[in-house]
């Protein structure tokens, strides 16, 4: 059995939404860290796709 970590700051993915609906080859992702006390809801940011080449909303994924 392994410990339950019980800290605030946790990894989160970050996926483009548009790249995927478009159905491209590839895929835009990013890993960043969150404070799960202060937004215990889904991340939604706005970064750089190289694929697509220019910004677009990237949402936390599972």
């Amino acid at each position: 059995m392994g410990k339950k970590s019980k800290e605030a700051r946790i990894q989160v993915i970050l996926e483009c939404t548009e790249h995927k609906a478009s159905g491209m080859p590839g895929i835009s992702r990013y890993v960043t860290t969150k404070n799960r006390k202060n937004t215990p809801e889904r991340l939604e940011l706005r970064k750089y796709n190289p694929i697509l080449k220019r910004v677009t909303i990237h949402k936390e994924i599972k």
